[in-house]
Parts: C-alpha cells; structure tokens; sequence
C-alpha cells in the first residue's frame, strides 16, 4: 500500500498559491486517473483510495492547515498500517527555482513547518518528498508571497512540473527503485 500526501491548505482562496503545489499534484493525479475523493474528518483529509496496477494508493491532501499536517498523516498511517518506505509527500519549495523539483528518500525539514510537523508526529524523517521549487520574493513578507498565486509564466512551468511529478507516482506506485526515479527527476532542469 502506498500514500500519496500533497501539501497545501484548505479553502478556495488557497486554491493555485505556490504553498499548495502539493495539492495541485494530487489534484491532477485525481483527475487523470479519474478517482473520486471525499473529505474525512477521521483522517483530517480529503481522501481518495484506489487500486494501480495491483497496488493500493491512498492520497490525501490535509484539511488541517500546512502547519499541522503531520496530524493527518499520522492518522492515515496508523488507520491503515502504511510503512514509511510507503509515504511519498509532495511539498513547495522556496529554496528552488520555479518548477524544479528536489527528490529525497528522507532528510530533515528545511524550515517547511509541513514537514517539521510530520516529521515531529511520526517521530521520523525516513519518508520519500519531493519539493516543487515556488521560488522566492524577497521584496515581499514570505507569508505573502507563498500564498499568492502564481503568474502566467510561472503557472505554465508549475504545470510542466506537476506533469512530471505524475510520471514519479506512477513509478513509486509500479516500484521502480526511488534512487532510479531521483536520478531521472533530479537532474533535469
């Protein structure tokens, strides 16, 4: 079994901020594959389950808010008894460029309170991530810039992004070896 975890933050008005490129993931994930999901107040999440390929994938996306993400995590992977190996988060990044993506088989959270939640709640970091790069304006307060929208230019390279990090599901999801699947998606620019 495998969970799919997109961060971001409940509520339109947080619909395509660059803090909810992980929600756009699975969004799209959704979409292509045609699953439905719902809202669970169990999990904390908009959830959906499905079957890939003989695999069972679950995503969420928290309704928890990002700072508290880890509460949703935590439930999903204790309700069903998912392993760490099994967790692949997707997250944004104002570390990288626009559109680049970071693949990690663990590590810590880079100052993402997202992942320092999770990481804190599941009392481990020995789970997969992929960090979208939003980039970074520093002539505006972070908290302003991360939830703002993106523009037409960088919405363009953002969806040529999330593209990719659909192939990177499907390959977690079919096994391909994490370390095979860094080295394609690590190195392109």
């Amino acid at each position: 079994m495998k969970l799919i975890v997109g961060l971001g933050n409940p509520g339109k008005k947080y619909n395509k901020t660059r803090h909810n490129v992980g929600f756009m993931v699975v969004d799209q994930y959704l979409k292509q594959h045609n699953v439905a999901s719902k809202i669970d107040m169990r999990f904390e999440s908009e959830i959906a389950q499905t079957v890939i390929k003989g695999e069972k994938v679950i995503l969420i996306k928290p309704t928890t808010y990002m700072n508290l993400s880890g509460q949703a995590v935590l439930k999903v992977v204790q309700y069903f008894d998912i392993e760490l190996a099994d967790i692949l988060v997707f997250v944004d990044d104002i570390n990288l460029d626009t559109g680049r993506l970071r693949l990690r088989q663990f590590g810590g959270h880079g100052g993402h309170n997202g992942l320092k939640n999770i990481n804190q709640l599941l009392k481990s970091n020995r789970y997969k991530r992929v960090r979208i790069g939003v980039d970074n304006n520093d002539a505006m307060p972070l908290d302003k810039y991360v939830l703002g929208a993106f523009n037409k230019e960088e919405a363009i390279t953002i969806d040529i992004s999330i593209a990719h990090c659909l192939n990177i599901i499907d390959d977690f999801v079919n096994g391909k070896p994490y370390s095979d699947i860094m080295t394609t998606y690590n190195t392109q620019t």
